[in-house]
């Protein structure tokens, strides 16, 4: 049976959540982390989505997002596939990389984002990593109380605008902070079992409504692409370590082999979930055939070539979160 699908709609928040397969570290030094940022960055590029606040620590990650566009499986599919994709390249290893499907809590509007960015903010001091949460560099809180420069991707003040009565809304935050975790909250995510919507019992109530009986239905079936092309475009270009406009445009020349393009028509369609049609158009091609035939040529290719073959499945292997 498929899993239940997410409770998405537009404008919606979520507190989402992740952590290493096996609590391993996903992150190992600077340059991983730049990586997971990149992946945030791309994803608020590409589909919209707003991050209010963020929390990188050794093994997990926080996020406090909202999604204007009602689109947070296709948003986390990408941020979750390419850091895989990123890491695994920095680290010269291959496989799965979290531990599963991320936790992702649906957020009544205005009643917990204040709340929950302080919780997401203090992980570092409730985690005795440090001692003073603004000289942590991998979260946001730096940038909440103006000691470094905001990203320009990075969404404020939905959260400081609740300071708008304080002289200096910065100071005002940085107080709300230090006051430490909402008793509530810590109860909330204290339970093992924690329920996936944060709000009033009208809220939960109404949440839950607008999930049909029959909504365990497959992707397939409902013929809605479990990944965006963009990230397997991304995942393919980082595993055979060429350009995104490589994969894109065709090569010309009788003959040529660009393996890294068939590689992506054929995850398209193969775990993506799209039609030979759309794969064409995407790929620039005038006829859906071509696609069809690429995707042919390929998979005698990949019983030629072991290597080419390994690197196909380990591409969808880390696409599959």
């Amino acid at each position: 049976m498929a899993r239940p699908l997410r409770i998405e709609y537009e404008n919606a928040y979520y507190h989402v959540m992740n952590r290493g397969r096996d609590h391993q570290l996903i992150f190992h030094g600077e340059e991983y982390y730049a990586a997971f940022l990149k992946c945030l960055f791309e994803a608020h590029e590409r589909f919209g989505i707003e991050i209010l606040c963020y929390c990188l620590m050794g093994n997990h990650y926080h996020l406090l997002i909202k999604t204007p566009q009602g689109n947070l499986t296709r948003s986390m599919r990408h941020i979750g596939g390419v850091y895989t994709q990123r890491y695994n390249r920095l680290k010269k290893t291959d496989g799965a990389l979290f531990r599963g499907r991320y936790k992702a809590i649906l957020v009544e509007e205005d009643s917990y984002q204040l709340q929950l960015s302080r919780y997401i903010h203090r992980n570092p001091v409730e985690a005795n990593i440090i001692e003073d949460i603004a000289d942590y560099p991998w979260s946001s809180y730096p940038s909440y109380v103006n000691k470094i420069a905001s990203q320009k991707w990075l969404n404020r003040n939905e959260i400081l605008k609740q300071f708008n009565h304080q002289a200096n809304r910065y100071t005002g935050y940085q107080s709300f902070v230090e006051q430490g975790v909402d008793e509530e909250l810590a109860q909330f995510y204290g339970k093992k079992n924690m329920m996936a919507v944060l709000g009033s019992d009208s809220f939960r109530e109404w949440a839950y409504s607008i999930k049909s009986d029959d909504e365990e239905i497959t992707r397939k079936s409902r013929h809605i692409p479990n990944l965006p092309v963009c990230t397997i475009v991304i995942a393919v270009a980082e595993k055979f370590e060429t350009t995104e406009d490589s994969i894109l445009k065709a090569t010309r020349g009788r003959g040529q082999k660009n393996i890294p393009r068939w590689v992506a028509m054929y995850i398209c369609q193969e775990t993506g979930g799209y039609k030979l049609a759309e794969i064409a158009k995407y790929f620039g091609l005038a006829r859906y055939a071509t696609v069809s035939t690429t995707i042919s040529r390929l998979k005698i290719w990949m019983e030629e070539d072991k290597r080419t073959k390994k690197m196909v499945n380990q591409t969808i292997s880390a696409l599959n979160v």
